[in-house]
């Protein structure tokens, strides 16, 4: 669907909850066609953040591990590698 949405499996350490979030955050802002202002703080995008959220987690917990990590790093983690 988006190529833009970052990769988390195969990552070491694995991915936290707040990369897993920030996924579901772009990927929910992504499919409701949402950049900014009052929708990214309703009830219904606050909750179907934390469902795709849960689902992600769940699906990584599942897969197997990859052999080769991702290409790019979240982030996340390049940020935190800068500073």
């Amino acid at each position: 669907m988006c190529r833009n949405i970052t990769m988390l499996r195969g990552l070491e350490p694995p991915a936290t909850h707040e990369e897993v979030h920030a996924v579901a955050l772009q990927y929910a802002r992504k499919v409701g066609a949402v950049t900014s202002g009052p929708l990214l703080t309703s009830p219904a995008f606050t909750e179907a953040v934390e469902a795709i959220a849960l689902a992600t987690e769940k699906l990584l917990e599942h897969l197997p591990p990859r052999r080769v990590p991702p290409p790019i790093v979240p982030p996340n983690r390049r940020r935190a590698t800068t500073t």
